[in-house]
């Protein structure tokens, strides 16, 4: 029609570039998630769970911050992160500020706003990073943060988890060593990658860790057994109470003090309490007082499950004994040490008794010292004991073995 004007509309927009990439950033997050057991993740939980201070040890881009990252989702912790290095020592002992009478009020240390915002949440996981990086004074500074929770004139509510990450100084940028008070403060924790979770999670499913779960019931038992693991083994062994290295890169790291068994205590009562695997709580023990004091309380806690020796020589032929060699090894030495301190016939015939089973049960060889040392402990008026017919072959061929070590180490050739 005359004078009629058709309506004009807008074509529709075309997706700019950015339009596009933010489209394929978005299916590239766009993952699966799978179940996963990991023995690095339950240990951080464990030493998290018992308020304890933790300190992640790994190369830079190891994936420590993103194991951070899903504990605090996991545990439904608000995650505050705090770089140590880029800080001032006053931002963690607080700033002066001067009130209106400081003579009368005196003059209030300032906490920085984080702490503030964590104080109002109540909760929170805070995470240090980049530790090793810090200088002397920021470290020092971080001493009452980590052992009180006070920052300045605030302290931290109690749900307040501290966690906190280093690179080792070869690969920090301005790297320091820890001062050995402040890593004293910590569980050290070395965390690295498996290659299989990398590969799937590249691949488009990363995993979900199980993470751990305390059981109400064992709570009391947990206790209990943490007491008698570290208080046993200290016992015998009190030059492990206090051992501080000589050199200054292990005084960066784990090491045995009191305050760092007490923190072995409480995570040996954690772990049990939680029915953890000897893997979690390796790292956990080595990672407070050190690899030498954490291996032997490992070697302890195993020998406080073994069977009592006197229970053993009471019935020979219905003992269990350890499938593991070296603790069997151990309670067979342990029989033997037991019938030496309280020597009788009918001892003598159940120790021999016992070891026959030992030798049909596992491996013989492992009877062959036991065997030696019992047979050197016979009275002349006691007769021999059935059960050595079993065991005369593995006897004669430890001696023989003994002897032929004895000639090579003489420099005479080994014959028959």
């Amino acid at each position: 029609m005359p004078g009629y004007a058709m309506p004009l509309f807008d074509a529709p927009a075309q997706p700019t570039q950015l339009d596009v990439s933010a489209t394929l950033l978005a299916m590239l997050r766009d993952t699966d998630t799978e179940p996963r057991p990991d023995t690095q993740l339950e240990a951080l939980t464990l030493a998290v769970a018992a308020d304890l201070p933790v300190l992640l040890w790994g190369e830079p881009g190891i994936g420590k911050t993103a194991a951070l990252t899903q504990l605090a989702e996991t545990l439904d912790l608000p995650l505050t992160t705090v770089i140590a290095s880029v800080h001032e020592p006053s931002d963690f002992s607080g700033l002066p500020i001067v009130g209106d009478d400081p003579a009368q009020q005196g003059v209030p240390m300032a906490p920085p706003d984080w702490a503030v915002r964590l104080v109002r949440a109540g909760r929170g996981l805070l995470f240090l990073d980049e530790l090793s990086t810090a200088p002397p004074a920021v470290q020092a500074a971080l001493l009452r943060l980590v052992l009180e929770r006070r920052i300045g004139a605030l302290q931290l509510p109690p749900e307040v988890r501290i966690v906190a990450a280093a690179n080792p100084r070869s690969s920090a940028a301005d790297g320091w060593e820890l001062s050995p008070p402040l890593a004293n403060r910590f569980v050290h924790l070395q965390w690295t990658h498996d290659h299989e979770v990398v590969v799937r999670g590249l691949g488009g499913t990363w995993p979900v860790a199980t993470l751990p779960r305390l059981a109400p019931e064992r709570l009391a038992d947990a206790v209990d057994f943490a007491r008698r693991a570290v208080c046993g083994m200290l016992t015998g062994r009190p030059r492990l109470v206090h051992q501080m290295p000589t050199s200054e890169t292990r005084r960066g790291g784990a090491w045995s003090s009191p305050r760092s068994w007490e923190m072995a205590l409480r995570l040996v009562a954690f772990a049990t309490a939680a029915d953890s695997s000897r893997d979690v709580l390796s790292l956990l023990v080595r990672g407070t007082v050190g690899d030498g004091p954490g291996l032997e309380l490992l070697a302890y806690i195993d020998r406080m499950d073994l069977p009592d020796p006197e229970t053993l020589l009471a019935d020979p032929e219905g003992a269990e004994l350890p499938e593991r060699g070296d603790l069997r090894q151990c309670v067979l030495d342990g029989v033997v040490e037991a019938f030496r301190n309280r020597p009788d016939r009918a001892r003598w015939d159940a120790a021999w008794r016992l070891l026959a089973r030992a030798a049909e049960t596992g491996p013989p060889d492992l009877v062959a010292v036991p065997a030696s040392t019992l047979a050197s402990l016979r009275e002349q008026d006691w007769d021999v004991p059935p059960a050595i017919d079993k065991l005369a072959g593995v006897v004669s061929m430890s001696q023989r073995a003994d002897r032929a070590a004895a000639r090579v180490g003489a420099g005479a050739p080994v014959g028959r």
